[in-house]
């Protein structure tokens, strides 16, 4: 169940974030593992993010958010988010170059 809310809350953060720059860019569902003990959590997190972008904010960015977001709906503490950029998505717009 923890995990499914880190998917989903991964979701809702990498929305946000491509909204507001303005690229139009269809990125996979996240998905989200969870390692539960004595009333703390442990996530782990493989989503695709938006190119171009900061890839230090945006990966900061859905951390903190899937971190706030866990802790807020569970009432549990989150003490690590980990994130694995699976691949990095072109917005419309952005052309591919090759090099001669």
């Amino acid at each position: 169940m923890v995990a499914r809310i880190a998917a989903r809350a991964a979701k809702e953060a990498l929305a946000e974030s491509t909204d507001t720059s303005g690229a139009a860019v269809q990125l996979a569902a996240p998905h989200a593992s969870a390692t539960v003990a004595g009333g703390s959590a442990r996530l782990g997190l493989n989503a695709e993010l938006p190119y171009p972008s900061d890839l230090v904010l945006a990966s900061r960015h859905v951390q903190h958010y899937v971190s706030e977001r866990v802790a807020h709906l569970t009432g549990m503490r989150v003490t690590e988010v980990t994130l694995a950029i699976e691949r990095l998505v072109p917005a419309d717009g952005a052309q591919r170059r090759r090099v001669q």
